[in-house]
């Protein structure tokens, strides 16, 4: 087996949460190698929740930032790292003194990835603000909710994982490429606002087809289709639907015995309230269980909605390997999978001491003292 794709990468990640711990846990788990710089906690060392998978397979040293020899010992590990992750407001790292100038002018190959909701430009910029305030201007949680509804939040996917840590580690490996064929490094800007607008890409192209209204929960993905929904069954759990095409449409309606002409009508938006009603009522009837062994083997787009537990259970996350145990605490495998390479297996934090990790990274014995280790 090769050795895992990021193999002989060095990233730097400055603690935070959320979306740039997610970027180095995706980076770490494909095999680069993080040295995650903590807050040092109060009695000494680090302070780190070992059950918290989004600081899996990392290195990490407690570092007091207000220290200017902590800021020298960061300056020196920077200069052997390919990458950096920061998640601070705009200014911070700069006057701290480790801002895009400095640190790319120590190694001009450094890959400097910048996570914020706003961006480093733009009014808002200096703004504080979570998910739900960033994917509100980008026009993305306006879409998410029921007809007549309020908007609701999709927790924290949308900005801070999806259009946040995934665009900065995406951004972050365009760059490694960039600086590996031409030797100049660069700052990658990734901002929540802008990466959840690009997870809005379809829709733009609906809206502007004009098959897409801005009235949320009235569209063909957003609830209002019969045939794209979740159902709840007569055990209070529930099952999701998502029979758009014609032959997948046929299929369900086939297992369902939905005989009627006025089935036939599926891309007949007026008709789509009165079907779900009647959805609604059959779905009723069975378990979620008994619904599931009913569309078992055909093409309808069906599967049940399962919890945390059950997910970790289910044949086919099981088959696949999907979760994982690592530390004593259930959590998703590094993803996607490769023909040739290999993931990291998961390492949940805190077994390394900030004297061994300094070491490994060239400080003598001196410097490790200066620091207080």
């Amino acid at each position: 087996m090769a050795n895992p794709p990021l193999h002989g990468i060095r990233v730097v990640e400055f603690a935070g949460i959320g979306p740039g711990p997610f970027a180095g846990m995706m980076l770490a788990d494909h095999g680069a190698e993080v040295i995650r710089i903590d807050r040092p906690s109060k009695g000494g060392g680090i302070s780190i929740d070992s059950k918290d998978p989004l600081l899996r397979s990392r290195k990490s040293i407690g570092m007091d930032l207000k220290n200017p020899d902590a800021i020298a010992a960061v300056r020196k590990i920077v200069r052997g790292a390919d990458a950096i992750i920061e998640g601070f407001r705009p200014g911070v790292m700069e006057r701290l003194g480790l801002g895009p100038d400095v640190l790319l002018a120590d190694n001009p190959r450094l890959v400097y990835g910048r996570m914020t909701g706003w961006g480093q430009t733009g009014p808002m910029a200096p703004e504080p603000g979570h998910d739900i305030n960033y994917i509100a201007i980008s026009g993305a949680l306006h879409a998410f909710g029921r007809k007549g509804e309020k908007p609701t939040p999709p927790i924290n996917m949308v900005g801070d994982f999806g259009g946040g840590g995934m665009f900065l580690a995406f951004g972050m490996l365009a760059a490694l490429l960039h600086a590996k064929a031409t030797g100049e490094g660069q700052v990658v800007d990734a901002a929540m606002t802008d990466g959840s607008a690009v997870l809005m890409t379809m829709m733009w192209g609906f809206r502007g087809m004009g098959r897409w209204s801005d009235e949320r929960g009235t569209n063909l993905l957003d609830t209002a289709a019969h045939f794209y929904d979740t159902y709840e069954t007569s055990d209070a759990k529930f099952i999701s639907l998502g029979a758009i095409e014609p032959q997948f449409y046929a299929e369900f309606r086939q297992v369902m015995g939905l005989s009627d002409d006025k089935w036939s009508a599926q891309m007949d938006a007026r008709q789509w309230g009165p079907l779900k009603d009647e959805l609604t009522a059959l779905f009723r009837t069975k378990t979620r269980d008994e619904w599931t062994a009913a569309f078992k083997g055909h093409d309808v787009c069906f599967a049940p909605v399962l919890g945390f537990d059950e997910a970790y259970d289910d044949a086919h996350n099981q088959a696949r390997q999907t979760f994982v145990t690592a530390g004593g605490c259930k959590q998703p495998a590094p993803a996607p999978r490769y023909s040739a390479s290999t993931t990291v297996a998961p390492q949940m934090p805190g077994d390394r001491t900030d004297a061994t990790v300094l070491r490994d990274l060239g400080f003598d014995d001196a410097e490790v003292a200066a620091l207080g280790y």
